[in-house]
């Protein structure tokens, strides 16, 4: 589905540290979609866990975890009706396992969920076990929107270091990677976070708008980025947001000069 005509798409990305407090989140939340409307944005993507965060990770997560229809996706829509944006952000959602949660994206706008990604790749690396606390989504998904005859796709935090996460998109006409993400600090982890969005953007010839939590648990750096590969728009480690335009002829001219989705051959096929 569509929401507008063809054109440029003024994307924002939304830096804050989620609280274990939900109340707290949507006000934060609320203030910084004003802040992004108020800059013209059509689009604003916030952080993983943006409903419901702590660390370390306990047994709260499946007490503070929602339906799709319930007060924090109610409350997105809300806000994107009052400032006629889609708003992309994480949500702790109800799972199969009442012990265990969702990791869940949510694109909304005043029309309801246009969108719905369960991340794939849980994070059991780098000393962290997410996949103790969480229920992994299903491979093979793409879970796309249109915003202005640009399409987005949807991604997760850990997924960023998976290329066929990005390949499947693509396939499914992706030209924008919305990623919201908690990128926990340690080291070189704030150089794999900028090499892996610009890798993506690059590989795939799309944009990429990457929202984090900032430190001290995530390393900030939420960013815009061309599919050149070129950083538009950053925030740094504070809460806030950047704010850039998405170009439909930078893009068409990209994938003209640098036809590699065209040109390669080999496709993804997804494992258990």
């Amino acid at each position: 589905m569509d929401t507008g005509n063809d054109g440029d798409v003024r994307v924002a990305v939304a830096q804050f540290a989620p609280a274990a407090d939900e109340q707290a989140n949507l006000a934060e939340i609320g203030a910084l979609t004003a802040r992004a409307s108020a800059a013209g944005a059509d689009v604003v993507v916030f952080p993983e866990y943006s409903s419901y965060f702590t660390d370390p990770f306990d047994a709260t997560l499946a007490i503070h975890a929602q339906s799709l229809d319930g007060p924090f996706v109610r409350e997105l829509r809300l806000r994107a009706e009052e400032f006629g944006v889609t708003i992309v952000a994480g949500l702790l959602e109800e799972a199969s396992d009442p012990a265990l949660v969702r990791n869940t994206v949510v694109a909304v706008d005043a029309t309801g969920v246009r969108a719905v990604y369960r991340k794939i790749h849980l994070y059991d690396a780098f000393g962290q076990r997410e996949s103790d606390w969480v229920e992994a989504g299903t491979t093979g998904v793409a879970e796309t929107f249109d915003v202005r005859g640009l399409r987005f796709g949807l991604m997760t935090c850990y997924d960023l270091r998976f290329p066929e996460v990005g390949r499947v998109l693509a396939d499914a006409g992706a030209e924008v990677f919305a990623i919201p993400a908690e990128w926990v600090r340690g080291p070189l982890k704030e150089l794999h976070w900028q090499t892996l969005l610009q890798a993506r953007a690059i590989e795939n010839t799309v944009f990429v708008a990457a929202a984090d939590h900032p430190p001290p648990l995530g390393v900030g750096n939420s960013a815009i980025v061309d599919p050149q590969g070129v950083v538009r728009a950053s925030i740094g480690t504070g809460t806030g947001i950047a704010v850039t335009d998405l170009e439909r002829a930078q893009l068409e001219r990209v994938r003209r000069i640098n036809p590699a989705l065209a040109l390669r051959r080999y496709g993804v096929s997804p494992r258990s």
